[in-house]
């Protein structure tokens, strides 16, 4: 089961998602409010924490998370203080009870990792990708439209036309033909 714990959080914050299963698992532990009690209402142990990339708004709740559940984050970058153990592009990581690929995805942020699993028909897309076509910011340092734009044409390249499911950085996951979003983004991200 996947929840955003996120939901209706008037903060600057990305969404938070909590994935149960084989591996409880966390997807972006999100910033500006308390999400451990958020947490706590579902489940009272977390095997993972991952992360799709390191700005703020989506890692600033790591320490707290880390603290209250004696928790290690994985992420592509392990330089980073936020992230315990690195994600290798293209390594397999289980999030609930299936396994995601973990696809390397710049051009919002270098550590951007997006997470699909082909079994599930569900995508983690961090900031690529947006309902309705919208793609990540590329203002921001270590941002770059050229890189974002072979991001995206690799992610399209990676999942499945019928997936059922994208759940999304920030706004609305997709649950009706989210192909079609990823598609929108690249077509869009080209002509910006």
């Amino acid at each position: 089961m996947i929840t955003n714990l996120a939901q209706g959080v008037q903060a600057f914050t990305s969404n938070v998602f909590l994935v149960t299963g084989d591996t409880t698992a966390l997807v972006d532990p999100g910033a500006n409010f308390d999400v451990v009690p958020r947490i706590e209402e579902h489940v009272d142990e977390l095997d993972r924490v991952y992360l799709t990339h390191t700005h703020s708004d989506h890692v600033d709740n790591v320490d707290a998370v880390r603290e209250a559940f004696d928790v290690e984050t994985w992420g592509f970058d392990a330089d980073r203080p936020e992230v315990d153990n690195a994600i290798a592009d293209g390594e397999a990581v289980p999030i609930g009870d299936d396994d995601y690929e973990a696809l390397h995805t710049p051009g919002h942020k270098n550590d951007h990792l997006c997470f699909y699993s082909r079994a599930a028909g569900v995508l983690f897309a961090g900031d690529l990708v947006f309902a309705n076509g919208g793609f990540g910011r590329t203002d921001l340092e270590e941002g770059d439209r050229p890189t974002l734009i072979d991001s995206l044409d690799r992610l399209r390249e990676a999942v499945e036309e019928d997936f059922a499911e994208m759940h999304v950085g920030h706004g609305p996951s997709v649950t009706r033909q989210p192909f079609d979003d990823v598609e929108t983004a690249g077509r869009a991200a080209r002509m910006g």
